[in-house]
């Protein structure tokens, strides 16, 4: 019997080159190529789904690359496939409060971790966050540190400031675009 396949193809963000992955019709992952994390997620991907990785389109790599397209194109603030988070159980309830943070807005990890039930948990929720295997699908991006400041992200800070600053755009008027971003705790 052969092994179950995750396919996978590159997509060319205006901020960097992602790698996007599908496992029967769920969406696995969407990782930025020059993260230091990239290898380990994809072992953790394939030991845990028994599953090898294949370049190859699928219908729904196809799919998160044309959602990707709108977004980056202003024409997307939210997307419709169907996730598959694989990670611990603590991993997949961070990577699900990423899914509440609404586009254009922005949260601390304190807020995760309180949202999470966990106040004391910040640490753990920044790195859960770090590890996010589908990056903008679960937008790890819009989490910033207690002082409002952009803190590490996998695809590098300026990566994180170019898709804050591209959802700000798409969301504010030109008088509120002026303001600095608002952190909600």
């Amino acid at each position: 019997m052969e092994n179950p396949i995750i396919f996978t193809e590159t997509y060319h963000s205006p901020c960097g080159d992602l790698i996007l992955g599908s496992f029967g019709d769920q969406l696995c992952l969407c990782d930025w190529l020059n993260s230091k994390q990239h290898n380990r997620t994809d072992l953790r991907l394939q030991r845990a789904l028994k599953a090898k990785m294949k370049v190859e389109s699928s219908a729904v790599t196809r799919k998160a690359a044309s959602e990707l397209d709108e977004y980056f194109h202003g024409h997307r603030k939210s997307f419709d496939l169907p996730l598959l988070f694989v990670g611990t159980p603590f991993q997949k309830k961070v990577w699900k409060t990423l899914l509440r943070v609404p586009y254009g807005e922005i949260r601390t990890y304190a807020w995760m971790a309180k949202e999470m039930g966990n106040e004391r948990a910040v640490r753990a929720v920044g790195h859960a966050d770090g590890c996010n295997p589908i990056v903008i699908f679960a937008p790890c991006h819009r989490v910033v540190g207690a002082n409002g400041k952009l803190t590490g992200y996998a695809g590098g800070l300026e990566a994180k400031k170019y898709l804050l600053d591209l959802e700000s755009k798409n969301t504010m008027d030109d008088n509120i675009r002026k303001a600095t971003w608002t952190v909600k705790e």
